[in-house]
């Protein structure tokens, strides 16, 4: 949703109903998303015969790390790396856990890259599926 807002809302709002049938994904579905991502000043709406939904901030400065965050309520990929407490408390290993490390390293590890990913880079990114490569602008 976000990428087809960055694609298609440049010269104004989209209605939801068209980025579902262009991303075949449910209208209620995507009524879910677009309030978590207005909440967070992703999205902005404007109502009305012309209405629809616009990206608030430019496709630069949104990373596809920002939007995990808002969308997965989380930074973590286990429970137990979600923070940097020496005794995460989430298992019944709690603070004897000798891979906790991992999951914690392993999420910043991932965010570090999801960070570096702006949406702007996603729409112009190659469409033969090859990884664009690190990005010196997040």
């Amino acid at each position: 949703m976000m990428l087809d807002l960055a694609i298609y809302a440049k010269d104004g709002p989209v209605p939801l109903s068209d980025i579902s049938r262009r991303q075949n994904i449910s209208v209620k579905y995507l009524e879910k998303l677009i309030r978590k991502l207005k909440s967070a000043g992703f999205v902005k709406s404007q109502r009305g015969p012309f209405g629809g939904h616009m990206l608030a901030r430019s496709p630069d400065e949104i990373t596809v790390g920002d939007l995990v965050r808002v969308l997965e309520d989380s930074t973590a990929i286990a429970d137990c790396a979600e923070s940097d407490d020496p005794v995460c408390g989430v298992c019944n290993r709690a603070g004897d856990c000798l891979s906790r490390w991992v999951w914690v390293a392993a999420s910043r590890a991932m965010f570090d890259t999801l960070d570096s990913i702006s949406l702007a880079r996603l729409v112009n990114s190659p469409k033969d599926g090859s990884f664009p490569g690190p990005s010196s602008a997040a």
